[in-house]
């Protein structure tokens, strides 16, 4: 086993956009970097344009058993993970309306948004704990809050939604541990999937970045913008 020269963290869906961000500001604050890729050739060469200690590993979070080879990789190399991040999200899908529902799209959302988050994060949870300080941020959206949620999109704000609960079961669960669990909303960010005009990428990744490196005594369960809470 090797040991680590500082606190590690996993990002997936972390080839581009808020993910490729959120894990060069990780580096920057002196983390070891795994961006959780689902090509690892296409992923080295963003790692090492990060600088610092990153480095591609990967995990198709859709894929049944890449979370738990995942797992297995990161224990036998550093035998803990003190940062999780559940970035890895498809398909905003907002021309799209509930009553005329796209079956495939909306399996492929909860696939990815939901079901990928809960194995990644059981499969993680045992490395978190390890350390006795980890941190879980799923990246959610304000789309999933129920306070708020309209029409339309409706893959995205229902996977959303279901991911706010998963981390409220989750957050319960592990109570205790050491482990804090937060949702974070980063806002209407300018990448691909938010598409032109939303604010600048390192804004949205500050959001998570704190929920990342919240303090032993910060918030646990809650669903958070930029260190504010929202409404579930």
């Amino acid at each position: 086993m090797t040991t680590p020269p500082n606190k590690v963290a996993l990002v997936t869906g972390a080839n581009r956009g808020i993910g490729l961000e959120t894990g060069r500001q990780l580096a920057k604050l002196g983390f070891t970097v795994l961006l959780g890729v689902r090509d690892v050739a296409k992923g080295e060469a963003p790692a090492k344009g990060l600088g610092g200690h990153v480095e591609a590993i990967a995990l198709d979070v859709a894929a049944p058993d890449a979370a738990a080879r995942a797992g297995d990789e990161v224990q036998r190399r550093f035998g803990r993970l003190d940062v999780l991040i559940n970035n890895a999200a498809i398909h905003y899908d907002s021309g799209s309306r509930a009553l005329r529902p796209d079956w495939t799209v909306i399996r492929e959302a909860f696939e990815t948004n939901v079901f990928g988050a809960w194995r990644v994060a059981a499969a993680f949870a045992p490395l978190l704990k390890a350390g006795g300080h980890g941190r879980l941020v799923n990246v959610s959206s304000e789309g999933g809050s129920l306070a708020s949620m309209g029409g339309g999109a409706p893959a995205y704000s229902t996977s959303k939604a279901a991911l706010n609960a998963l981390t409220c079961v989750l957050a319960a669960e592990l109570r205790g541990s050491g482990v804090l669990v937060n949702a974070i909303c980063p806002g209407w960010v300018a990448t691909d999937m938010g598409g032109p005009g939303g604010r600048p990428v390192a804004q949205g990744a500050a959001g998570i970045v704190w929920a990342a490196t919240l303090p032993d005594d910060g918030p646990t369960g809650g669903f958070f913008r930029d260190g504010k809470r929202l409404p579930w």
